[in-house]
Parts: C-alpha cells; sequence; structure tokens
C-alpha cells in the first residue's frame, strides 16, 4: 500500500510516499492508517486537521482500504 505525503506531512516523514506491506502492516481503514502513521511519527498528532483522500476522494475514517487504492495524505493548509 503505497500513500503519497504532501506539506508538512512530507516534512515530518522526510519523504514524499510512505508504503505499508499487505497483511498484518497494511492499515484497513483511514482511521487506522491515520493511528498508524501517528504511532510512526509522533509529530503527526500535533495537526489539527488530517484529510485522507483515496482514489481523488475526500475519505471519513470509516473507508476500507486496500492495496490497489490511491492515497494521499493532505495536511492542513494555510496561506494567502
Amino acid at each position: 500500500m503505497n500513500i503519497l505525503l504532501f506539506g508538512i506531512a512530507k516534512d515530518i516523514v522526510g519523504q514524499s510516499q510512505l508504503y505499508f506491506s499487505e497483511g498484518e502492516d497494511a492499515p484497513s481503514t483511514v482511521l487506522e492508517l491515520k493511528k498508524k502513521i501517528s504511532e510512526k511519527y509522533p509529530e503527526f498528532r500535533k495537526l489539527t486537521s488530517l484529510a485522507i483522500a483515496v482514489n481523488s476522494e475526500y475519505a471519513e475514517d470509516h473507508v476500507s482500504l486496500n492495496g490497489f487504492d490511491e492515497i494521499a495524505v493532505i495536511p492542513p493548509v494555510s496561506g494567502g
């Protein structure tokens, strides 16, 4: 499972992609993905909001994930 990272999410991880292998390691829902990322990278817990897109659509926590989905982590954006 390949996850694309943008903005500060990319800065926290230190790369533009994360990979979870299939099986026990791979999250099965958006909520589980958020938890796994926060466990591995505690700085994620400081983000006040974090959007996940699955196949180019924003996804709620209950949405199921599989290895073929295109998943993106989109942090809060500020600016003018």
